[in-house]
């Protein structure tokens, strides 16, 4: 059973790129590769083909193996709601919401859920490629782990650990999880690799002597910046704290509010990469701009909860501004929600029970209600009669007079969505909307904006197999197969 798990000195080291680069490495060697993680916690969650849904990253390794999404590459996803609360999902299906000093009683069975879908990937590949969450070092959340050396042991798989040098003190991270760990966790680290090098590699020849000296751990080589990384759907919500720069030069300015819970916010990434757009999310306290051609309102994992910290922000006041004045604005999911009359949850699916008066900018209502939806979805945009493909992933139902003048329809022939009676407000359920590029061209038309219809999958891929050839060149490959066990 050949494995490896890649673990890190902490979060946003960059285990989820590197182990997608691997992924396709191996996956282009011939190799039957799956990609695994045994605890994943985001908001940013994709729809599997076997009615689940899973992380965002497991998704993208699972394109990288060239192999269809299961719900048993990610068997436990954690999807924050409040500060201090989160929804578990365990393969695929919500199983409750818990607060983290409840969740801790799950994990013992857990463990065993884990172990028993990495088995089951194992059965059908060459090579299970395994990610850890957060770090090791965290000696204090060691105690019923399963997300890194809980895991780790009670599979048997070896790990390379990764310290990432463009934080600084790369050193001092990867001795120190050696002087912190205990001697098995020590002893089951294999090697370590150095992620996010800039400039001449040479340079931190002797700091690399100094962390073989200091650990006795082989060094598996040292990856530089990632470029072509920049194409692949980001998964944490760290990536929402860096705002993307916008260039005044360009000609269509579409902006999304940060909301606190903001969900799959992934499926923004061709319009970020357009050349076209000038594209920004919206920090907290930062207005919407006068001059935005396009607000839209994205998904949230709690719709109440994000409905007034968008007011709290004065986004309401701005965006209803916004639409007075002609601007263009588009609600998915959660978003699509918050432009109707009103938003209820009775029964508490996504925090405590109420109800608050929507935006108003659609004629619809929303209760959040039954079971969740969780399906790839394609069909047809009204405007333009443009292919769309895409995913729903929801708790309730919106239905009301706007309806009548849906967004969308479905292959099958069910619509979906809504459109304002002057068409410049619309939103609906579905997630991915500008990955094809007829559906983002369609959508952007009535900006001015001619853009380009590849699809955004074909530029992942191609960056997909960059990665992979960059770390061909960079990591000792051979050294990480043999520890792998092939």
């Amino acid at each position: 059973m050949a494995s490896l798990m890649i673990q890190g000195c902490g979060s946003d080291v960059g285990k989820s790129t590197l182990v997608a680069g691997l992924c396709r490495l191996f996956a282009n060697r011939g190799l039957v590769v799956r990609p695994f993680k045994p605890q994943n916690m985001s908001n940013n969650a994709a729809v599997t083909e076997d009615g689940g849904e899973i992380g965002r990253a497991q998704a993208l390794q699972a394109i990288a193996c060239r192999t269809p999404p299961t719900v048993h590459m990610n068997p436990v996803l954690l999807k924050p709601q409040s500060d201090v609360g989160a929804q578990v999902v365990v393969r695929g299906k919500v199983v409750g919401a818990y607060k983290a000093r409840a969740f801790q009683g799950l994990k013992p069975d857990l463990l065993a859920t884990t172990v028993d879908s990495y088995r089951r990937l194992a059965a059908e590949a060459d090579l299970v490629l395994v990610e850890g969450a957060g770090s090791p070092a965290e000696t204090n959340l060691r105690k019923g782990d399963i997300a890194n050396m809980g895991f780790a042991h009670a599979a048997d798989v070896p790990v390379a650990l990764v310290g990432d040098i463009d934080r600084g003190h790369v050193i001092a991270a990867l001795a120190g999880a050696h002087l912190v760990l205990d001697v098995a966790d020590r002893d089951r680290i294999k090697g370590f690799i150095i992620n996010k090098f800039r400039g001449d590699p040479s340079l931190f020849d002797d700091g690399r002597r100094e962390i073989v000296a200091r650990t006795g751990w082989p060094d598996l080589g040292m990856a530089p910046w990632l470029a072509p990384a920049r194409a692949l759907p980001a998964e944490d919500a760290v990536v929402l704290e860096r705002p993307v720069r916008t260039d005044g030069d360009r000609r269509v300015r579409i902006v999304v509010p940060m909301l606190s819970r903001i969900a799959n916010f992934d499926e923004f990434d061709p319009l970020r990469a357009d050349p076209g757009i000038d594209f920004a999310f919206l920090p907290p306290g930062t207005p919407v701009p006068g001059d935005a051609d396009l607000v839209i309102l994205p998904g949230t994992k709690a719709t109440l909860a994000d409905l007034a910290f968008l007011r709290a922000q004065g986004w309401d006041i701005d965006i209803l501004a916004h639409a007075r004045r002609g601007g263009r604005v588009l609600g998915v999911c959660g978003g699509y929600q918050m432009l109707g009359r009103t938003v209820s949850d009775p029964d508490g699916i996504e925090g405590a029970p109420g109800s608050a008066a929507g935006l108003g900018l659609l004629d619809v209502e929303t209760v959040l209600r039954g079971d969740k939806v969780l399906r790839a979805a394609s069909g047809r945009l009204l405007a333009g009669d443009a292919v769309f493909s895409g995913y729903e992933m929801h708790v309730g139902r919106t239905t009301g007079p706007g309806a009548a003048r849906p967004m969308l329809v479905f292959d099958g022939g069910a619509a979906d969505g809504a459109v304002s009676a002057s068409g410049r407000v619309a939103g609906a359920y579905v997630h991915g909307l500008f990955e094809r590029g007829e559906a983002r061209a369609a959508l952007l038309a009535p900006l001015g904006l001619a853009t380009t219809p590849r699809d955004h999958a074909a530029t992942v891929d191609a960056a997909l197999d960059e990665i992979a050839a960059m770390l061909e060149q960079t990591l000792d490959i051979e050294a990480i197969a043999r520890i792998a066990g092939l």
